[in-house]
């Protein structure tokens, strides 16, 4: 099966297709509709994505870049401009949401392709 799986579906780029939202089996179908919600398989190829469990993970990876980006920049223009605190909270409140929300969509396909590709699974004990 896994051979014939192969020839029919080469390698992806796991990476972009993830990021991109894209089956990772195929790179055609979409991995995710709407903002967050996980599809229930691929429309083009019919994998099953039951499998994904992302978790927190993405939001824990988002939180991270998001806040390195956010509170530098903020330091940045405090040193720089040193404006009141209400241009702060003006400038740093909706680009804090549109970063995050940005950035959300991507990480978690990424996360359920390179689940998909490392073939992880939940752990279980032996007996």
């Amino acid at each position: 099966m896994k051979m014939a799986e192969e020839q029919i579906y080469p390698p992806a780029r796991v990476y972009i297709d993830g990021l991109l939202g894209r089956c990772p089996r195929c790179s055609k179908g979409h991995m995710i509709k709407g903002l967050l919600q996980v599809a229930p398989k691929c429309e083009v190829c019919g994998l099953d994505f039951s499998f994904a469990d992302t978790g927190d993970g993405p939001a824990i990876f988002v939180m991270m870049i998001a806040g390195f980006l956010i509170v530098g920049l903020a330091w940045y223009i405090e040193v720089v401009y040193q404006p009141p605190y209400w241009v702060h909270a003006l400038i740093f409140l909706p680009f804090s949401a549109i970063v995050c929300i940005g950035l959300l969509r991507p990480a978690k396909g990424l996360l359920i392709a390179l689940q998909y590709f490392n073939k992880a699974e939940e752990g279980q004990r032996e007996s």
